[in-house]
């Protein structure tokens, strides 16, 4: 049997574990109650709109203009019409030499200054547009700090495709796409697809990302795939990444499509006359051979050098030639690029050029009826038709990235093969 004494020490520790459990739920509840009524007092308060920012400032804070530069309009002229001191303008042209030279202010970019909203609108800040992308702000008040600042881009993935009826680029606007992207493309299959030789049967698919601020494109950002079929032929390029910093495109076997030679030496011309051994000469009336090619274009368009070479001949030739230049590119090829307006700035006789660089402007020295790049190729000395030089690739994708590179290119040309034909998509 219990002792009684120890029946009544049970009994009050029970009364009191008992007591204990009681007092912590009922302060539980009114925790939760008090909780409770808190939340609900916070539902009833109104919700707080999100800042409208232009440029980082609050919108509803300013009074804002917007304009842009007009003709003989500069930082000065503008600002001293908001009362900002000249010495003030001078202080913040010199302030932001470095950053951004107040000089190249151009005709038609956009400005805002921003006011204070009080009855003595004074300027606060002034904000210019260098491109669709990148703007200055210029504080006018107290601290006078100058802000190099960029608008936030957006990037969309899109694909594109089209067929080819007379140009890459009436191809793109007729298929409601940037006809930058055409641009892009020419680029990539500089040294693969003769572009003054495309027209029907020709098509494109492309997968790229374009850039927008607010809704307005503002470029193309990168292709990651195309497909290019010229003349029965596909020309697959996939943007592949070598390194943490090198992209270069390759086809599907893993070769690079950028190959010694460019294709042509301009962009975006015709063909006037094509290589012949007997062409009727349209100044001296008479047939003889026209070693090269003549790629009709407006004076002054821009000419490249199609490969790294060495500069050996620049003069002026005056059996028919005008202007010309030779250059030779290894031990079997040689370009000369005849008619010409003038030389690029810095272009001498024994210079080494690159591949793309400018090297001479078109036009029509010497025997000529019309501006126009009379363009020859000489393989061992002897001229070749420049349209069916056959130009060694460079390097390959590196045997240790093959496997990468088929797990990175497969998935992307099933995408392209699945795209049909049709209007641009997002």
């Amino acid at each position: 049997m219990m002792p009684k004494r120890l029946k009544i020490q049970l009994s009050h520790i029970l009364f009191f574990s008992l007591s204990i459990l009681l007092i912590s739920s009922c302060n539980s509840k009114e925790k939760k109650d008090q909780e409770k009524g808190t939340f609900d007092s916070l539902a009833l308060l109104p919700k707080m709109k999100p800042l409208n920012l232009k440029y980082g400032l609050p919108v509803d804070s300013f009074v804002i203009e917007s304009y842009t530069v007009q003709r003989n309009e500069f930082l000065a002229s503008i600002l001293l019409k908001y009362n900002i001191p000249y010495n003030q303008i001078d202080f913040l042209a010199n302030k932001s030499r470095e950053t951004f030279d107040v000089r190249k202010i151009k005709v038609g970019n956009p400005y805002y200054i921003f006011l204070d909203p009080d009855s003595a609108r004074n300027a606060h800040y002034f904000i210019y547009e260098i491109d669709k992308i990148n703007y200055i702000m210029y504080n006018l008040r107290d601290s006078a700090t100058i802000t190099l600042g960029q608008k936030p881009v957006r990037q969309v993935s899109k694909t594109a495709t089209g067929a080819i009826t007379s140009s890459l680029w009436n191809a793109m606007t007729d298929n409601d796409t940037s006809p930058l992207l055409a641009l892009e493309l020419s680029d990539i299959y500089a040294w693969t697809v003769d572009f003054f030789g495309i027209g029907n049967g020709d098509y494109f698919k492309v997968m790229y990302t374009e850039n927008y601020v607010d809704s307005v494109s503002v470029g193309i950002s990168s292709i990651e795939a195309a497909l290019f079929h010229h003349q029965g032929d596909d020309y697959y390029a996939f943007n592949f990444q070598e390194d943490s910093a090198t992209y270069n495109y390759f086809d599907e076997h893993g070769k690079s499509l950028r190959k010694a030679f460019l294709k042509a030496p301009l962009k975006f011309s015709r063909i006037s006359s094509k290589f012949s051994n007997s062409r009727y000469h349209p100044v001296l009336k008479i047939r003889r051979p026209h070693h090269g090619v003549d790629y009709a274009a407006p004076s002054g368009t821009h000419v490249f050098s199609i490969g790294d070479g060495k500069i050996t001949e620049k003069g002026f030739q005056a059996r028919g030639g005008g202007n010309y230049l030779k250059i030779k590119h290894n031990s079997v090829y040689t370009t000369v690029y005849m008619h010409l307006n003038g030389f690029a700035k810095g272009i001498n006789k024994g210079d080494k050029v690159k591949q793309g660089e400018l090297i001479a402007y078109v036009g029509s020295s010497g025997l000529s009826t019309g501006p126009h790049l009379d363009f020859r190729v000489f393989k061992n000395d002897k001229p070749i038709d420049p349209l069916k030089v056959k130009a060694p690739p460079v390097e390959p994708v590196k045997e240790e990235d093959e496997k990468r590179f088929k797990e990175f290119y497969k998935p992307l040309k099933h995408l392209l093969d699945e795209l049909e034909l049709s209007a641009n998509k997002e």
